[in-house]
């Protein structure tokens, strides 16, 4: 259709050369123009912005987000994980345990007194179960096994607190050898 068109615009070329709109037309047009041109608002520069104060607009958002970063954290760090929740049990004999290790922690401080060389000995054990309790609760809140991992923190108490009684067997039976000894050079 377009081949035809072209031939036909070819063949009529010197016809539509003769037709010139009238001189009048082209001064209405611009008339008009000029009119639109001058009722039409005028444009609004685009607003610019200094170097500095998108650097500190950006420093504000960054500040901004760090601190709602870490009050999240913070928040997330203070939110434990409810043992009853879990099992109420357990929870129970957490409790228990835990408060008898302590409890044993403190009687072994003042039993070795005599001995703080025996004692570091000791406490350097306890450390690393110590430290084992606490990766197990660190996990207890990301386990997907709760309970299982509750368990086995029960466990590491049970274990420390024998621990903790046979070290303070161990105590007692040196402290009274030491005074087996005293007693038999007073007596010579």
């Amino acid at each position: 259709m377009s081949k035809r068109l072209e031939d036909f615009i070819r063949a009529n070329h010197n016809e539509f050369d003769e037709l010139e709109p009238r001189m009048e037309l082209w001064d209405n047009i611009e008339k008009q123009l000029t009119l639109k041109s001058g009722d039409q608002p005028k444009k609004q520069e685009a607003k610019t912005f200094s170097l500095g104060f998108v650097l500190r607009v950006a420093a504000s958002v960054i500040v901004v987000m760090g601190i709602g970063f870490a009050l999240y954290l913070h928040n997330g760090k203070k939110q434990g994980v409810d043992l009853a929740a879990i099992n109420p049990t357990y929870a129970k004999q957490q409790v228990q345990y835990a408060s008898m290790v302590q409890t044993k922690r403190t009687a072994l401080k003042e039993l070795a007194k005599s001995d703080p060389q025996l004692y570091k000995e000791f406490n350097a054990e306890l450390t690393k179960m110590d430290s084992a309790y606490k990766k197990l609760s660190v996990d207890l809140g990301t386990s997907p096994n709760q309970e299982r991992v509750l368990r086995a923190m029960i466990r590491n108490l049970q274990i420390q607190t024998e621990v903790l009684n046979q070290q303070l067997n161990v105590i007692e039976q040196y402290n009274q050898m030491k005074k087996e000894e005293k007693n038999e050079i007073k007596s010579i």
